[in-house]
């Protein structure tokens, strides 16, 4: 029985563990990426804010020259496509602080007179009971609500050939930078990682038999 349930944990150890990344599969993506020269950035999925962000993202790799940016689709070898949202929300905080004290006393005492009596005995006179108490009690409770105004935008955008290819995608998110908004803090991002990505694969395929030039 124990060399069943060892079997059975080893096999979902395996069944659980990641699948190792094909390094074939990110070489030809390599191969792909270092082969564009023209780009269309189709229209991202978001509704208007997205609009705006594809303008960025245009402006962005424009000024990057990595690729030609082109209006033309048919003219293109990949083609940037993807969604985006810009959003403003307002999000609360509630904070509660309280202080309560509580204290009491009770003082209690019992017992007999006794007195003697005309025959030299004793005899109980009466019964002699002291009790005192007290209790004392308080509370405050402060709470605090608070509203900030927060700028969020994110945007998933992937990179395809016209064969249908996925060579590269990525997803980044901003609150805002400190010179620029969200969208266009967004927009930047995408650019550098596309950056990133590309000389990493320049780097890769360095001399290569085959590898393409730039």
């Amino acid at each position: 029985m124990i060399a069943i349930w060892i079997a059975l944990a080893g096999a979902l150890g395996q069944a659980a563990a990641p699948a190792p990344r094909d390094e074939g599969i990110e070489r030809e993506q390599h191969t792909q990426l270092l082969t564009i020269r023209r780009v269309y950035v189709e229209r991202l999925n978001g509704g208007e804010t997205a609009a705006q962000m594809r303008d960025m993202i245009i402006g962005s790799l424009e000024r990057s020259r990595l690729f030609v940016i082109t209006e033309n689709q048919d003219r293109a070898d990949a083609i940037l496509r993807g969604s985006a949202e810009d959003l403003i929300f307002n999000e609360t905080f509630s904070t509660s602080e309280g202080v309560n004290a509580h204290a009491s006393e009770s003082v209690g005492n019992s017992g007999y007179a006794a007195g003697a009596n005309g025959r030299g005995g004793v005899s109980r006179l009466g019964t002699v009971r002291q009790s005192v108490s007290g209790a004392l009690g308080g509370g405050e409770n402060d709470s605090l609500h608070t509203q900030e105004r927060k700028h969020e935008a994110t945007a998933s955008v992937r990179l395809v050939t016209k064969d249908g290819d996925v060579i590269w995608s990525t997803t980044q998110e901003s609150l805002g930078g400190r010179f620029r908004g969200a969208s266009a803090d967004v927009a930047e991002r995408v650019t550098r990682q596309l950056l990133s990505d590309y000389e990493r694969a320049k780097s890769r395929a360095g001399n290569s038999p085959g590898a393409p030039s730039r």
